[in-house]
């Protein structure tokens, strides 16, 4: 069940990382001038952050877990089959209009993580954890590396086949999985006073602001995600300041994502709830000591080296941050805090990525490197602050014990 889930998973990963890769190479290559692809990116992005909170609610309280799974996935693969076809060549509007589809339905790539406690016995969750969140870095590597491996031999207008067909590929393998239904639900009363449009898309942050563990976690990785939007950017100027050009930032962010997929597979061995908060901890300190390592690096193969370091630093910070967020989280609201929590953090590395843009002449690439590993600190104190402060609603677990004790392995 489990290795069904990660295929699927991760097959749709592939097709969601790779999309924005795709999305350029069409457009550059159908009209020669890639620019407006921003805006399509955009309108991808700006409706996942409502869209998430409301999927994420719906997997939490549908009967048919599977078939909600299964309608989303294929409205994903049927938009951004459309987008992928009309980009360069329809109007932009109409694309536009498609892309915001894409970002409709794509936050059940997500929502999937928020499935495993359902099916995954307690003392196997740890490593699951682990193992879903290599899948991200898994996509990380191979949408946007496949993407320009089609472009590269068959042409920048067909560099959207391969998402298309991993998508495809990854709805296949949703109907193998069997995934029960919610466990626990919320009371009918409270049902029939709160089932508003606001709080559909707000519980998710109703959860995160009054649990003091997520509301820490939430509030420090913001803040990283914030500087991390600029790494992209600040890894191709870091490129041409080293003398190796341009195409070197493609390298660097291979490399970290290469580290952090190696650091994601070794806390799925290593890492449970219960170390989980020291991990965060690590993962910020370690990712900003390293990004703010690359100001000073001579060479490309030293940049490479530390790239590796800083993915191992973050590998398993993602994990650790899965972990908290299942055992502090309510189980009727899990799929709501995930999305919630994931659209947040894109939310902030979008927001990152826009002032990078607005200051990467001034600041230049040590500069930038320099920015995203205070950012990083910052997160850091934030959570050791808030971690220690403020009341925090705990959640309850199915059998009425809180999650958070350490009486079970996987509860941390």
């Amino acid at each position: 069940m489990l290795r069904s889930h990660l295929t699927a998973a991760t097959l749709l990963r592939v097709s969601a990382e790779g999309a924005a890769t795709a999305l350029v190479l069409t457009v550059q290559a159908r009209t020669g001038d890639a620019a407006s692809a921003g805006f399509v990116q955009t309108a991808m992005t700006l409706p996942y952050v409502l869209s998430g909170p409301v999927i994420g609610h719906a997997l939490d309280r549908t009967d048919r877990p599977r078939r909600l799974v299964i309608a989303l996935a294929c409205g994903y693969a049927v938009a951004i089959a459309l987008l992928m076809m009309s980009a360069g060549r329809s109007p932009l509007v109409l694309v536009l209009m498609v892309a915001a589809v894409v970002g409709c339905v794509e936050p059940v790539v997500a929502a999937l993580t928020s499935l495993l406690p359902r099916f995954v016995p307690t003392e196997r969750l740890s490593r699951a954890y682990g193992l879903e969140a290599s899948s991200y870095n898994v996509a990380a590597i191979a949408g946007p590396g496949l993407a320009a491996l089609v472009a590269a031999f068959v042409g920048g207008g067909q560099a959207g086949t391969v998402t298309v067909a991993a998508a495809v590929l990854g709805l296949l393998f949703l109907p193998l999985l069997r995934i029960p239904p919610p466990e626990a639900r919320p009371p009918v009363a409270r049902e029939r006073t709160r089932t508003g449009v606001a709080q559909v898309v707000t519980g998710g942050l109703s959860v995160l602001g009054k649990n003091r563990v997520l509301r820490a976690l939430t509030v420090s990785t913001m803040f990283a995600w914030f500087g991390y939007g600029g790494f992209a950017v600040a890894a191709v100027l870091l490129g041409q300041d080293i003398g190796a050009g341009p195409a070197a930032g493609g390298q660097l962010i291979a490399f970290f994502a290469v580290g952090s997929l190696v650091g994601t597979l070794a806390a799925s061995r290593w890492l449970t709830p219960g170390r989980s908060e020291r991990a965060i901890m690590a993962g910020l300190l370690g990712f900003g000591t390293a990004v703010a390592a690359l100001a000073v690096v001579p060479s490309l193969p030293w940049a490479w080296a530390v790239c590796v370091g800083a993915g191992l630093a973050e590998g398993p910070l993602f994990a650790a941050t899965l972990m908290l967020r299942q055992r502090e989280s309510p189980p009727d609201r899990l799929g709501q805090v995930n999305t919630t929590g994931g659209s947040l953090k894109i939310g902030a590395s979008a927001g990152g990525a826009a002032l990078t843009g607005v200051f990467a002449g001034q600041l230049g690439a040590d500069g930038l490197m320099l920015s995203i590993a205070v950012f990083q600190f910052v997160g850091a104190a934030l959570w050791l602050w808030l971690l220690s402060s403020g009341p925090s609603v705990p959640a309850s677990s199915p059998s009425g014990r809180r999650r958070g004790s350490r009486t079970r392995p996987g509860r941390g």
